[in-house]
């Protein structure tokens, strides 16, 4: 009876889930899992190059874009999908066709809706996705030129608007999704990856060619403040929980950058030995994950310490872009 005890008392620690490395692999179009030592557990077949990914509020499903090129200046239809993956069962759970808007891209996904806003490059559109029925609610011309990725501040009843980087034109359009009305803003050029502020008053918008990030104020959808970065090629970022500092990924220069947001200026860089093409930062703000797609390397960065912690590599040719952390069973 005691052993028996015993082992119903240690069963919720058995059973408890433990973190894992959720990398969208482009070059070898999988999904895969790594431990946080980087040792592959498995890898999941998804759409010709997949490039960017969203994780269910649950943490149960993620959601990634087959774009179908491996970058954005590539010419061709590229692929019409989402891939759906079962996080604990690591394995593909089906497939969501955009049908004729084609070259899907950025997504991000509304925790209040449980909706997908997804991009689209051929041609330049929105899609508002219901992931339950796996089909396009309504879709809106985002009156942009490559566009790229996409953020959704929080509303009440769910996002009301979407925030678009339009990689080929300087500004960030705002649909609403309702309306479908469209709203230019200015920032730098070439703008990629945005992060929302914890608080969702402001939008930081990483301007990869003219090396500054912009500052939105996501109420007025106006543009507010733009600081120069400390290097060139900004391209994805993060944000501490506390709203103080941004983490971002410098591709060119080969470094993570951390930026003071009440100075609004860089305050420290990391060197990694590659070129970062993405940066997500953990929910509790201690690491940020970077993937060097053409040197098949992924980083682990402690944001507290500002310091590289490890880095590993994935196999030959794999192309890893954007890296998550979740749960596994």
């Amino acid at each position: 009876m005691l052993r028996l005890l015993g082992v119903s008392l240690l069963l919720p620690f058995l059973l408890a889930a433990a973190p894992a490395l959720l990398v969208v692999q482009k070059g070898s179009s999988t999904v895969a899992f790594y431990t946080l030592e980087g040792k592959l557990l498995s890898t999941v077949p998804v759409g010709t190059h997949p490039h960017e990914v969203a994780v269910s509020t649950d943490g149960k499903f993620a959601y990634v874009t087959d774009n179908g090129t491996m970058k954005i200046e590539q010419a061709g239809r590229g692929g019409n999908s989402v891939s759906i993956i079962d996080i604990p069962g690591r394995r593909l759970a089906g497939k969501i066709s955009t049908k004729k808007y084609r070259r899907p891209h950025g997504i991000a996904l509304d925790p209040k809706t449980g909706y997908l806003a997804v991009t689209t490059e051929l041609p330049d559109r929105l899609l508002h996705i219901d992931p339950v029925k796996r089909d396009i609610i309504r879709h809106f011309d985002t009156k942009g030129k490559t566009s790229h990725m996409v953020a959704l501040p929080a509303g009440e009843r769910g996002a009301e608007y979407a925030f678009v980087s339009n990689a080929g034109l300087e500004n960030v359009t705002v649909v609403q999704l309702t309306t479908g009305q469209v709203k230019s803003i200015a920032v730098g050029e070439r703008p990629e990856g945005s992060v929302l502020s914890p608080h969702g008053k402001e939008l930081y918008v990483c301007n990869r060619e003219s090396a500054s990030i912009s500052i939105i104020d996501v109420a007025r959808q106006v543009a507010i403040g733009l600081f120069k970065t400390g290097g060139t090629g900004p391209v994805r970022a993060g944000v501490t929980p506390d709203g103080r500092t941004l983490v971002y990924a410098l591709m060119q220069s080969r470094k993570i950058e951390f930026a003071d947001l009440a100075l609004r200026r860089p305050v420290a860089q990391v060197s990694v030995d590659g070129e970062p093409v993405s940066l997500s930062v953990s929910k509790d703000g201690k690491w940020a994950f970077v993937g060097a797609q053409d040197q098949d390397r992924v980083f682990v960065i402690s944001v507290p310490e500002r310091k590289l912690i490890r880095t590993f590599s994935t196999e030959r040719g794999a192309g890893p872009d954007p890296v998550v952390l979740v749960d596994l069973p």
